[in-house]
């Protein structure tokens, strides 16, 4: 039996009695949908999924991402999956090691954003016990709601351009990246786009705030210094600790997370001897925006 267990903080909950490795029905797809409405990130624990299942699952949702930027992480046989891990293995990276360390909304970057993340984790570093790399979110709904009304009327209508070449680059600064700058094709593929500051989410019919650190570099036609006040100051706002959930991953949880209603932050406190690895999968907004699931 299905059963869906709330975190009573921010956001999050956990599902239970469903084997992800099986074809889902159309009803547990549903159940799925509006939880991740409603509490914008849930964890399914205690799966065992090959690859292809796990694409599999991802798949009822909508449409796979196949990453350009990191295609060499990505599986042979399954290339909507990706792999993000800090292992070395015969000298060669199994994985993207430093992948979402920073708050941001995956694909805001994009003309066709996402709705979910999907990731398997199948190695969890550990310190005396405790887990390390956890994931963090925020309520984007609840930051929405709690704006002042000026603020609100303000960015009625604004647009806001985001650049995934920002993100990229600031991860570069870090000490010890290895991450080379983006080719001239890969800028290509990924040019800036606008996006509305407030969107109506597909699911829950409410307001959204979407911008995020991450990718959000400038509110479309204001004077420079005024979409710079007025970002840090969405971005101090949206990041408030009453609006954040943090997940503290286990071996074999299955999480996954609404990129509409949500940032993330892969919280990076582990070694390169404290080892990770776990599966992603990255679901367009195509399907939940043309069948919309008002709750």
């Amino acid at each position: 039996m299905i059963k869906i267990i709330s975190s009573n903080e921010a956001l999050g909950a956990k599902i239970t009695g469903l084997d992800l490795s099986k074809t889902l029905n159309n009803e547990n797809e549903k159940i799925i949908m509006h939880a991740l409405g409603q509490y914008g990130q849930i964890c399914f624990p205690n799966q065992k999924l090959k690859t292809g299942e796990l694409k599999s699952f991802s798949k009822c949702f909508g449409t796979l991402e196949i990453n350009i930027a990191a295609s060499s992480f990505c599986d042979k046989d399954h290339p909507e999956v990706m792999i993000l891990s800090n292992i070395i293995q015969d000298g060669k990276p199994l994985g993207l090691s430093d992948a979402g360390q920073d708050w941001h909304t995956d694909m805001s970057y994009s003309k066709d954003i996402a709705f979910a993340n999907v990731l398997y984790g199948l190695k969890i570093p550990r310190r005396e016990g405790i887990p390390l790399g956890c994931t963090k979110f925020a309520d984007m709904h609840a930051a929405y709601d709690t704006l002042p009304e000026t603020v609100k009327k303000k960015l009625k209508d604004a647009t806001a351009t985001h650049d995934f070449d920002k993100f990229w680059e600031n991860m570069r600064q870090r000490p010890g990246s290895k991450r080379p700058p983006l080719s001239a094709e890969q800028r290509r593929k990924k040019p800036p786009v606008s996006h509305p500051i407030f969107m109506t989410h597909p699911i829950t019919g409410r307001k959204v705030l979407y911008a995020n650190p991450g990718y959000t570099m400038f509110i479309d036609g204001w004077e420079e210094k005024k979409s710079l006040d007025m970002l840090n100051f969405l971005f101090k706002h949206q990041l408030q600790k009453k609006f954040i959930y943090e997940h503290k991953w286990s071996e074999n949880d299955v999480i996954m997370w609404d990129n509409i209603g949500t940032l993330h932050n892969a919280v990076a406190d582990y070694t390169s001897l404290e080892h990770r690895f776990i599966k992603r999968c990255q679901v367009m907004a195509d399907k939940v925006l043309e069948m919309p699931l008002t709750m």
